[in-house]
């Protein structure tokens, strides 16, 4: 959501969709951040970079749900290492 009114620009929130999915998805992604984990330094990157923590976990949080989208759609479970071709 966003706070904008003409040439004003606030800040951006995420208030939007299912409160029980978002709070599973938060949770999730806080506890890869804090793992030597490919979501946890995929954190790490976007912060050095110089993003907001926020964002930077919001971003985290998407990437949880991509890789829930395709695990259910190939049908398999989540391994450590890519699957080979």
């Amino acid at each position: 959501m966003h706070r904008d009114s003409g040439t004003m620009r606030g800040m951006r929130c995420i208030r939007g969709g299912r409160p029980h999915v978002r709070n599973a998805l938060y949770m999730g992604a806080v506890s890869q951040i804090g793992r030597d984990s490919p979501t946890g330094a995929f954190y790490r990157r976007l912060v050095r970079e110089g993003k907001k923590p926020k964002i930077a976990l919001t971003a985290a949080m998407r990437k949880l749900v991509i890789l829930a989208n395709t695990l259910i759609t190939e049908d398999r479970h989540w391994q450590p290492t890519p699957p080979s071709s």
